[in-house]
């Protein structure tokens, strides 16, 4: 029996994996409805291929393309689409590849009635993780991620109980600065920023490698994930990005999941789980890898994975807004409105500003995420104008 998908972000980079990882098994999986933003050029073909039976876009406008194009296809837009989307009664499992906080609604909604949800938006488990896991504890629903990193501590895990893990240990390929001459930063260009030594990614999450903000994110979200305070996940650096993460046992065993560096692994993963099947994907030359090298994470240069294990510990509201200022913080830089170590100025100063709440439903979260974009927003003019230095700010400030 074919597992039925429901796929937000169909037109980003983990929607291209996702569809391309159906169209190797056709017979195991098929698309029954799907969201995006804006790219209706890259939709409409996934909608010819696949005829899902709900879409949903960003505008009411391109909505009314879509049902002209495709007389009787049930299309939404906004929020309620996205809803409506991970929602459908006929989907099995539900893809969030939706990047960003506006992932967070339909995801809940999903695990609410039981559905598996296989999770490639970190920041929904980031902004609203206490509320989201509970909802999945209390219908049954599995939260399995995607994000090649937790897939590979997923994985790793089942050699064990869970009193037996000492720590989870998260790779990091550092990002193109892992090398670069700290002085330097304030000249980094967006450009410099996009050009990701390893993956291919959309240019929000390429950002975030580059400070290593996802790093700290993905910190939040194993917490979640696997029920493992912030003091027992480290991070290290690892510029092949072959290992993608590690457990280390209380009997000192340090187990590793290693694949090539393709987002079409943990998708099949997630989408076949607890099933592992033959696939066509060509998998690693262990001969050829020559070596794998792995360097401590130096905190002056990555501070805002210093500003995530600091939300993480005070708790509450902290890691919402901090992913929402580091959110607003980026765009600003891809808009070339700030330079590049403003990013990390920004978030520090918006949590600097926040007085920590407690969090126990999504609409808790969704205020917090409101009101730091809002700070966000405030801020953003005092840094727009003068070159900043390279410093490493501290939360609370």
């Amino acid at each position: 029996m074919k597992k039925r998908i429901a796929l937000l972000g169909a037109t980003g980079s983990i929607g291209d994996s996702a569809l391309s990882v159906v169209a190797h098994f056709p017979g195991r999986f098929e698309i029954v409805s799907m969201s995006a933003g804006s790219n209706l050029e890259k939709l409409l073909p996934a909608i010819a291929a696949h005829r899902p039976k709900v879409v949903s876009v960003r505008t009411r406008e391109d909505a009314a393309r879509l049902r002209q194009e495709f007389p009787g296809l049930s299309v939404g837009f906004g929020s309620q689409g996205l809803v409506d989307v991970a929602t459908l009664p006929e989907a099995d499992v539900v893809l969030g590849g939706i990047v960003g906080s506006v992932g967070l609604a339909p995801a809940y909604e999903a695990v609410k009635l039981g559905k598996t949800l296989a999770l490639a938006n970190k920041e929904t488990l980031v902004v609203a993780g206490e509320p989201l896991m509970a909802a999945a504890r209390a219908s049954g629903a599995a939260v399995l991620p995607v994000d090649s990193e937790h897939c590979a501590l997923h994985q790793v895990l089942r050699a064990g109980t869970h009193a037996e893990v000492k720590r989870l240990v998260l790779t990091a390929s550092g990002g193109p600065f892992r090398t670069r001459d700290f002085a330097t930063f304030p000249a980094i260009t967006v450009d410099d920023a996009l050009r990701h030594p390893t993956w291919k990614m959309g240019p929000k999450i390429t950002i975030d490698s580059a400070t290593m903000m996802n790093k700290g994110l993905e910190v939040i979200e194993a917490r979640w994930l696997f029920d493992v305070p912030g003091r027992k996940i480290d991070v290290v650096l690892h510029p092949q990005s072959i290992v993608h993460s590690m457990v280390e046992y209380v009997d000192g065993s340090v187990l590793a999941q290693m694949s090539p560096n393709d987002m079409r692994f943990p998708i099949l993963y997630a989408l076949t789980y607890p099933d592992r099947i033959p696939t066509p994907l060509e998998g690693l030359d262990l001969t050829s890898l020559g070596r794998l090298e792995f360097f401590p994470m130096e905190p002056t240069r990555y501070p805002a994975v210093g500003l995530a294990y600091a939300a993480l510990e005070t708790g509450g509201s902290a890691p919402a807004v901090l992913n929402a200022a580091n959110e607003i913080a980026v765009q600003a830089f891809l808009d070339r409105r700030i330079p590049y170590p403003a990013i990390v100025e920004m978030v520090a100063r918006v949590l600097g500003r926040h007085r920590v709440v407690g969090v126990t439903s999504v609409a808790d979260a969704l205020e917090a995420d409101a009101w730091a974009r809002r700070e966000a927003a405030a801020i953003l003019p005092l840094l727009e104008t003068s070159p900043r230095a390279a410093t490493a700010p501290a939360f609370p400030a």
